[in-house]
């Protein structure tokens, strides 16, 4: 079922019309990419992992990987030695081109070393920093109805670990723990930016310790058929990073019944007590998925610890109660998409409007 869901998709359906605008014009901007994929042979390479292991090692100008429409399978790892690249789909929209593997956390390797973990199950894994993507798709097929044995079902679509990464136009595809995005240690700041992404999952499926923003991106919880539903994110923010995930101007959906989906609960990895995970929401249409009270504990660690808050939201889930708080006008001045990814170095990302 999962993977026919997820043919469904690549082939436009539901979740792939969300993102319909064309390519008007070659992803690499008048200059020649670095290398073409294409699954047929008709390119350099017949594999993303081939076209980045062929990257020289300590690049530092930017180099594009154009990818022709298809699907392929495999894990794929951007390493810290290959910075500035960026893969750039030639579909005329993003579910054209689909990179995906199938693993969760507790599939067992081939090798018989144990199982995958969490991190382990991404079918893409991206520590290069100054990483881009734009007009494709990264999708986890892992069935988790088709393993009834397999009890850890984390399947993560991409894991990202570096500073100062962009995804536009970019569609996110799993079930429970779909978008890692983290830094290489805590306390390490690790900025990304995802602007009019689609991003789908249930089981805190968007993740991490990283300062994420989300610009005008569509928020898609799947119906578990269960209560509770899901929970949107699961943020681990350190206590020394002042900015974890922003979704500003977004769409956040669902076919769940009404209040049964949490927006998030705070993750505490290893029961660090100092991922005191932060996610605003603001001036974003909340559909009725979400309850009165939409953020949950997570185990012991209560959300009301965590640096939760919303503003100017709309949509009949964008219900203001005790249990929801609203950022003041001081503190939504503070927090904005140009105050998460500045940091010391100015940064502001090529796509940002």
């Amino acid at each position: 079922m999962r993977r026919r869901r997820f043919l469904e998709l690549a082939g436009g359906g539901a979740a792939g019309a969300v993102l319909t605008a064309t390519v008007s014009s070659p992803a690499w901007a008048g200059t020649p990419p670095f290398a073409v994929v294409a699954g047929d042979g008709s390119g350099d390479f017949a594999t993303v992992q081939a076209a980045v292991n062929a990257v020289p090692a300590g690049n530092t100008t930017p180099v594009t990987i154009a990818v022709k429409p298809g699907v392929y399978l495999g894990q794929v790892i951007i390493p810290s030695s290959r910075p500035f690249i960026t893969l750039a789909g030639l579909g005329a929209t993003p579910s054209a081109v689909v990179i995906a593997d199938d693993r969760a956390n507790g599939t067992p390797k081939p090798d018989g070393s144990g199982t995958w973990g969490t991190s382990g199950s991404a079918s893409v894994t991206v520590d290069g920093a100054g990483f881009k993507a734009r007009n494709l798709t990264f999708a986890n097929l892992f069935d988790e109805a088709g393993h009834p044995e397999i009890t850890s079902k984390q399947a993560v679509a991409i894991l990202t670990r570096a500073d100062k990464i962009e995804f536009d136009r970019v569609r996110f595809i799993a079930n429970q723990d779909t978008l890692y995005v983290n830094s290489s240690a805590a306390g390490v700041v690790a900025r990304a930016y995802f602007r009019d992404c689609y991003v789908e999952g249930d089981v805190d499926f968007i993740f991490g310790r990283a300062s994420a923003v989300f610009d005008g991106c569509r928020i898609h919880s799947l119906n578990r058929g269960s209560t509770p539903n899901g929970y949107v994110t699961a943020p681990s923010t350190d206590i020394t990073i002042p900015y974890g995930f922003l979704f500003s101007r977004c769409m956040l959906t669902s076919d769940a019944p009404a209040g049964t989906v949490f927006l998030g609960r705070p993750w505490h990895p290893s029961n660090d007590p100092n991922a005191i995970g932060q996610a605003i929401i603001r001036d974003s249409w909340i559909g009725s998925h979400i309850g009165a009270t939409a953020w949950s504990d997570f185990g012991t660690w209560p959300w009301a610890d965590a640096r939760f808050g919303e503003h100017h939201n709309r949509g009949p889930g964008a219900l203001v109660s005790a249990d929801r708080p609203q950022l003041t006008a001081d503190e939504a001045a503070t927090y904005t998409v140009a105050a998460f990814l500045r940091g010391s170095d100015g940064w502001r990302p090529q796509s940002c409007r």
